[in-house]
């Protein structure tokens, strides 16, 4: 999976493999090692959630996105490529994070 922040945006993209694992459990993350300890990395997550709009959550080391299962169930088993939404944060600052699938190209 793929993390890229730009400006006030945060993207994420998932391969196939990542796609089908989060369809069948509603996880997927990955863990970046910063330093010398495992106290000192960084771990980024897609996760399915029963709330009905997208969440960020991030606090010890880790940032999740929460999407709302109606659209996960949707995005996983269809040929839709993405998902996106645009979150208010702190000081009305807008959040865009936008979620894809990483597909290699089938001809």
């Amino acid at each position: 999976m793929k993390l890229r922040f730009e400006d006030n945006s945060i993207r994420l993209r998932l391969s196939e493999a990542e796609v089908t694992r989060f369809a069948e459990t509603g996880r997927v993350s990955v863990v970046v090692p910063l330093g010398p300890t495992e106290r000192e990395s960084l771990t980024y997550a897609l996760e399915r959630s029963e709330t009905e709009e997208f969440r960020i959550t991030h606090g010890a080391g880790a940032i999740t996105i929460k999407v709302p299962a109606a659209l996960a169930t949707k995005w996983t088993s269809t040929d839709q490529n993405g998902l996106s939404a645009t979150l208010m944060m702190a000081q009305r600052q807008p959040l865009k994070v936008l979620v894809e699938k990483d597909l290699e190209c089938r001809h």
